[in-house]
């Protein structure tokens, strides 16, 4: 079975979690020698990528990442090489879907370009979150998203859907038959990766002020930081030495920075550049993840927390318990004191913290890259194979 990615998360995304789930995939279907896949790319600065120059060599060896065997990457990244890099990508999957060279076509976000170029080859749409349809308000009146995902999930031969949630979600949204949508969980980003050697840790890494919260990824809109942030400021009533780490998600904004100045918490609030080094240190060390999202289509961040040990505070929304199971503190996304109370429980009892990194490490058995890549094949083997 030979499988056809294309280029689009790794174009658009340098770090994150839809471009780590193909890596994890590529990585797994590497070694199975009943499946062959190219990866249609030219360019790309994508950190997933990056960490893996080794294991991209093994893939070209065996003729599995068949496009351009090794690509440079962009270091110093303007708009124009953003655009630059999008169309000499975009030109390298056109040329390679119109070769006809698959069996199966599995895009890794939701521009349809592609369409006319299949003629009457199967394709596979992973569908990661119904957001756009949930939070209309978090995003542009001219962003395609929305109008695109639903056109791809109608005419996708077979969806793939990240949680059960995710799931009913497509549903509501959209006239696809729930028959042609399979549920695969996703796999833990750290579930290959040992503890830190604390010895090996930077200086700049080592002095963080402790003790201190984390919050991880994007803080725009429905990631619901604004909220987070005032309710933390009634935390410091009892926990005066307490920070807050963002890992992620790109330095503050003026606007973000405006409010941290307001709230008096310039000193207490700081921004981190992540890797997976910097990651396992924070979750390691951190008195609990903090993940107030009001949506979330799975929630890789919450397995993460798990496999470091990392107490979790969440929210009692979307697929965020379906993960987590009965291993995380719930609170109330809207409720401020909900959330305090939360915290407070983690922050003050030590056995009720004890008791979810007991848990989390429990939950973590139930999500492996090998069961996600094991699903997904028995989805491309139902198309190739009938």
């Amino acid at each position: 079975m030979k499988i056809l990615y294309d280029h689009q998360i790794f174009t658009q995304q340098n770090y994150g979690g839809i471009s780590r789930y193909f890596c994890e995939l590529m990585d797994r279907f590497s070694t199975n020698p009943d499946l062959t896949f190219t990866l249609a790319l030219r360019y790309s600065q994508n950190e997933n990528l990056l960490s893996r120059r080794t294991l991209i060599q093994n893939w070209s060896g065996k003729s599995k990442f068949l496009s351009n065997h090794m690509f440079p990457f962009f270091h110093h990244i303007t708009h124009i090489d953003i655009l630059k890099r999008l169309h000499i990508n975009q030109i390298e999957s056109v040329r390679l879907l119109k070769k006809q060279d698959f069996d199966l076509f599995h895009p890794t976000y939701y521009d349809p370009y592609f369409q006319k170029y299949l003629e009457k080859k199967p394709f596979v749409l992973t569908v990661y979150d119904m957001i756009h349809e949930l939070y209309p308000e978090y995003f542009s009146l001219n962003d395609p998203t929305k109008t695109a995902k639903k056109e791809l999930i109608e005419k996708a031969d077979s969806v793939i859907a990240i949680s059960n949630n995710t799931k009913n979600d497509i549903i509501r949204f959209t006239d696809v038959d729930p028959d042609r949508i399979s549920v695969i969980y996703l796999g833990n980003p750290f579930e290959f990766t040992g503890p830190l050697s604390h010895g090996k840790i930077s200086l700049e890494i080592t002095s963080f002020k402790k003790p201190y919260l984390l919050f991880v990824g994007t803080r725009s809109g429905y990631k619901n930081f604004k909220f987070f942030i005032s309710s933390f400021t009634k935390l410091l009533k009892n926990h005066e030495n307490l920070h807050v780490y963002c890992a992620g998600g790109g330095p503050f904004t003026s606007d973000e920075l405006n409010r941290l100045r307001e709230l008096n918490l310039l000193a207490k609030v700081h921004y981190v550049k992540t890797n997976d080094m910097i990651m396992k240190y924070l979750y390691e060390n951190a008195q609990a993840f903090i993940f107030p999202s009001l949506y979330e289509g799975f929630g890789l961040p919450v397995l993460e927390a798990f496999s470091c040990g990392c107490p979790v505070v969440l929210s009692n929304s979307s697929s965020l318990s379906e993960i987590a199971g009965d291993a995380a503190c719930y609170i109330d996304p809207d409720d401020g004191d909900s959330l305090i109370r939360g915290i407070e429980s983690v922050l003050s009892d030590k056995d009720y913290h004890e008791n979810f990194i007991r848990k989390g490490y429990e939950r973590l058995k139930f999500f492996s890259w090998e069961k996600t890549a094991r699903e997904t094949k028995r989805v491309y083997d139902s198309l190739v194979n009938q």
